[in-house]
């Protein structure tokens, strides 16, 4: 098993710091790599997100549109069904996942297999199976349990469901996404409220909601609907400044994760067409998508119930969304106001926002000015993530070394082969200053 992960990852995912572990179930990633090899083989072996970024014109893309290969099913074993939960289901703070769930793709009870997770948005969304692989494999090891002979997650709050949370050597019942807290779920959301402000972190916030609709253009390719979103993802970040005292933003949740919010929507919820092959998101299937009904002005918000429209067309075959595609949606906003790519975060009381200096912080390896050039935002996301990885997992594993051998082995050849900078270790002390650090991880 471990030999044929190693083969996986050498072959597909070496330049894209995808991180894997033995225990995942070899027919299910080989029936994956089929796919998507099919479809357009390997398309990042040889890539690097620099090459990528010359490459891409996001608003003259030639994308195909097949109603046939592109169509997603909500009937039958993937007609909608509502979530019980009083009897124990899990809902959480991702409305995709929620769908897929609530849809058959994912277990209704809402905690899956990393490699379920995997083939879900793969033939849902139609995420590339590199940005796939590493979303599923990245929340089942910090907030599923990677032991497990079946490793896996809950898209919600904690379960401790057998099988796929069953293993031995985890100190603690895994906290789901609902309680993945600046380690996989971040402030600045675009619909969900800050935890220590919202009180929670997993249900939809109206007001942002509101704001979400109203910034949607009607009547645009997807692409464009993105771009258009920055002064809304501007405001949301201001938002956390000037209300939460705990405000947080980490490299890895914050810079890279939070993100997501913005442009998963309309790379991915937006339907595809002959009109519009990129997708657009109209504004009955982003409802939709959300669990929400009504009209601008009296929206109502049934958590929980996220459901995959009738007539829902993913990204073209070829096209799927990849991690290049993803950190260029992050680098368009990020080049535009640098704060959204800082680590930092308020100091005790509101509008204390204060940035950490990645010189500093980074032992002269990176720095702000640099972070956005070239392949430096990719390399020291994932570097940072391997060297704190093993403090953030203090307490959950018996043996933290042996949970991460695998993803520090395999981290370590990926970035090998991008020519990295190599960052030794970053010096930590300089969270002290921020208590949304240290509450979250009950400090």
């Amino acid at each position: 098993m471990k030999q044929t992960i190693s083969i996986i990852i050498l072959t597909c995912y070496f330049a894209l710091q995808i991180a894997a572990f033995p225990h995942l179930e070899k027919d299910a990633l080989q029936d994956l790599i089929k796919r998507e090899s099919a479809s357009k083989g390997c398309p990042f072996a040889h890539d690097t997100t620099q090459k990528k970024q010359k490459q891409k014109q996001k608003q003259k893309r030639q994308v195909g549109f097949d109603p046939v290969a592109q169509r997603v099913s909500t009937t039958g074993d993937h007609a909608f069904v509502a979530p019980n939960l009083a009897a124990g289901d899990k809902r959480g703070p991702c409305p995709g996942l929620n769908a897929l769930a609530n849809h058959g793709y994912l277990p209704h009870n809402g905690v899956a297999p990393a490699t379920t997770i995997i083939q879900a948005v793969t033939e849902a969304y139609g995420m590339a199976i590199d940005l796939a692989t590493f979303l599923a494999l990245y929340g089942t090891v910090f907030n599923g349990d990677t032991l497990s002979l079946t490793p896996g997650y809950s898209i919600g709050g904690p379960s401790a469901l057998g099988g796929i949370l069953g293993g031995t050597g985890i100190l603690r019942t895994p906290s789901g996404l609902t309680g993945s807290h600046n380690n996989y779920e971040a402030d600045t959301s675009s619909t969900r409220g800050d935890l220590y402000v919202a009180g929670n972190n997993d249900l939809l916030q109206i007001d942002q909601f509101q704001q979400y609709y109203d910034a949607l253009l009607d009547d645009t390719p997807a692409p464009e609907q993105y771009s258009a979103l920055f002064k809304f993802r501007q405001s949301r970040f201001n938002a956390s400044i000037e209300n939460n005292p705990y405000f947080f933003f980490p490299q890895f949740a914050g810079v890279l994760v939070a993100p997501a919010g913005y442009s998963f929507p309309p790379a991915m919820m937006s339907n595809k067409s002959v009109q519009y092959p990129q997708g657009y998101l109209d504004k009955e299937t982003f409802k939709s998508f959300f669990a929400v009904s009504g009209e601008p002005g009296s929206f109502t918000y049934k958590p929980g119930y996220e459901r995959i429209p009738d007539n829902f067309y993913k990204r073209a075959i070829g096209d799927e969304y990849s991690i290049p595609d993803f950190l260029l949606d992050v680098l368009e906003f990020g080049t535009q106001d640098p704060r959204l790519l800082s680590v930092g975060g308020n100091t005790g009381s509101p509008n204390t926002f204060t940035g950490i200096s990645l010189t500093d912080f980074t032992n002269g390896v990176y720095n702000g000015a640099t972070l956005a050039q070239g392949n430096n935002l990719q390399c020291f996301t994932f570097q940072l993530l391997q060297a704190e990885a093993p403090g953030l997992l203090t307490g959950v594993y018996e043996d933290v070394t042996a949970a991460l051998g695998e993803l520090n082995q395999e981290i370590d050849g990926g970035l090998e082969g991008l020519g990295c900078p190599r960052l030794e270790g970053v010096d930590r002390g300089f969270y002290d200053r921020f208590p949304g650090y240290g509450r979250a991880r009950g400090a």
